[in-house]
């Protein structure tokens, strides 16, 4: 459980309507209600979720409120980030959430304002940004989703914790992260995260239909580099029933020729086949991606994330937001693992881009 620097006072879930700009001063958090004698408070995380009304958030909110992510014990505020367009909609998932009586969730902010709504805020989850549709590629998105990013990154900069874990879901999101932690210099570099947690997820799930085993027997799968085409999910040190993985497919051939582009490949997949991105499995993967940093790191494995790339062990050129195989100790931070092998192979594909400085 993480602790929180200010504290909240224990209520029924109550909604409050942010209003839109310009942003008011940030007033001091307000004193612990009184019930009778009692004086009632709680360490609380306040989370920030942009694109609050989207598909995305509408499975990932009701995981977080349920305690699901932060854990049983761990009371939430969320604050909820949607546009002008969306103001009905983000009212009716505020709405759906007071319904759902998650003894949990003390508080539901919402509002168009990234700088009130990342007023505190200890998480921000940065959800919103336009979707892919058929035929795109992910930087495709980034003119349209640059600006976004700018934006919000300076009111992070302006309103957030200091202490802020960012970890940014619209894509292109490794550059989208850049560009956010850019114009956040307030918050430490190391803070902001690019999911690519759904690509590891995606990885172990290709390996244990491969050697016929279920999904829990897989471990330490690292994705390197962009949530992209151009990504490397990393079969070298993935383990299998705490074996090798290479030594129990036994198929160089798969790995290199279907198992690589199968991996990078598959949202593109599901978009050809549904019409639309992926949307449950993401939110699915944002809330591992939050556990990884809450939940210590079991020994000898990992969990992938897209990060500053500042003083890596793996020579990667600093000042990129680069997916690195990470443990943690559980108490929001991380550190890259430097134990990973890289053959020629793995080197040759990191290489792609000229990112690679050298190898250590």
């Amino acid at each position: 459980m993480l602790s929180k620097h200010s504290r909240v006072s224990v209520r029924p879930c109550a909604t409050a309507i942010v209003s839109a700009p310009p942003a008011a001063p940030v007033a001091p958090p307000k004193p612990a209600e009184k019930y009778g004698v009692f004086r009632l408070s709680y360490d609380v995380q306040n989370v920030a979720v942009t694109g609050a009304s989207g598909n995305i958030a509408n499975h990932l909110l009701f995981m977080l409120a349920s305690g699901e992510v932060y854990g049983k014990e761990q009371p939430i505020a969320l604050q909820l980030l949607g546009s002008q367009r969306s103001r009905g909609a983000l009212e009716g998932v505020a709405m759906e959430l007071e319904d759902s009586l998650y003894p949990l969730l003390r508080e539901v902010s919402i509002g168009i304002d990234p700088a009130e709504i990342f007023s505190g805020a200890d998480w921000a989850l940065m959800v919103g940004a336009k979707p892919r549709g058929p035929g795109m590629e992910r930087a495709d998105l980034l003119n349209q989703n640059g600006e976004i990013f700018q934006q919000q990154g300076r009111a992070l900069n302006e309103s957030a914790d200091p202490n802020c874990k960012i970890i940014v879901v619209g894509n292109p999101c490794n550059t989208n992260a850049l560009i956010a932690m850019e114009n956040a210099p307030r918050i430490p570099r190391r803070n902001f995260h690019a999911l690519t947690r759904l690509d590891e997820n995606r990885a172990k799930c290709q390996l244990a239909l491969k050697a016929g085993k279920f999904y829990t027997s897989v471990s330490r799968v690292a994705i390197w580099g962009n949530h992209s085409t151009t990504q490397v999910p990393d079969f070298l040190n993935a383990k299998i029933g705490g074996l090798p993985a290479v030594n129990v497919i036994r198929d160089n051939k798969w790995f290199k020729d279907e198992f690589t582009p199968q991996v990078a490949q598959r949202g593109g997949a599901l978009i050809k086949k549904w019409g639309k991105s992926s949307a449950a499995s993401t939110a699915v993967s944002v809330a591992d991606a939050i556990r990884s940093l809450v939940v210590p790191t079991p020994p000898g494995d990992c969990f992938s994330t897209a990060v500053c790339s500042d003083g890596n062990p793996y020579g990667i050129k600093d000042g990129l937001v680069f997916s690195f195989p990470c443990r943690s100790k559980g108490d929001g931070d991380y550190e890259i693992c430097n134990d990973f092998i890289l053959d020629d192979w793995l080197r040759q594909k990191l290489a792609v881009g000229g990112t690679v400085v050298s190898y250590t």
